[in-house]
């Protein structure tokens, strides 16, 4: 395989396994939970350039144009940013031959970017220390991702039988 298809397959798996969070995202909003506003993870990273990293609450900041559109287009960035670490810790044969193991321990591990850094950085405490329900936060975060991790799997399956 040459790199060019496999910088493509690991775009393709990373956008796959994000919808499928997304799509779990949108079912826990159909029941009535509380989920992540991507505007706001716009307005943080349009806040970065000005050398704004952290905030009291994010939800106060200054909007940024175009925020909620920014913070799509980072969410799907760092799916693809977290496929690749899994192509990078379990090798490009992985996206040959998935197997769910690697991709739900790469989900899961991936808990640690809002857990130690968003949440942090948007004003929640390390941990969502500073919310309501901390460890109900932390524990959702962990199902989203294992949910993510699952979905990193469904898609490497769904990227290899569609290029057989």
């Amino acid at each position: 395989m040459t790199l060019l298809h496999d910088i493509i397959r690991i775009t393709l798996i990373g956008v796959g396994a994000t919808a499928v969070m997304d799509l779990w995202l949108n079912l826990l909003r159909l029941l009535g939970a509380q989920t992540l506003n991507f505007a706001l993870i716009g307005r943080w990273v349009g806040h970065l350039p000005r050398g704004r990293i952290a905030h009291a609450a994010i939800a106060q900041a200054t909007p940024v144009p175009g925020e909620r559109a920014l913070g799509w287009i980072t969410h799907y960035a760092v799916g693809v940013l977290f496929a690749a670490l899994l192509v990078v810790l379990f090798g490009s044969a992985w996206m040959a031959r998935p197997t769910l193991l690697p991709a739900l321990l790469v989900g899961v591990a991936t808990v640690a970017a809002p857990l130690l850094v968003m949440q942090p950085a948007m004003g929640a405490g390390f941990f969502a220390s500073k919310t309501p329900s901390p460890l109900k936060s932390c524990l959702r975060s962990l199902l989203n991702h294992s949910v993510f991790g699952l979905g990193l799997f469904l898609a490497a399956v769904l990227v290899d039988w569609s290029l057989r």
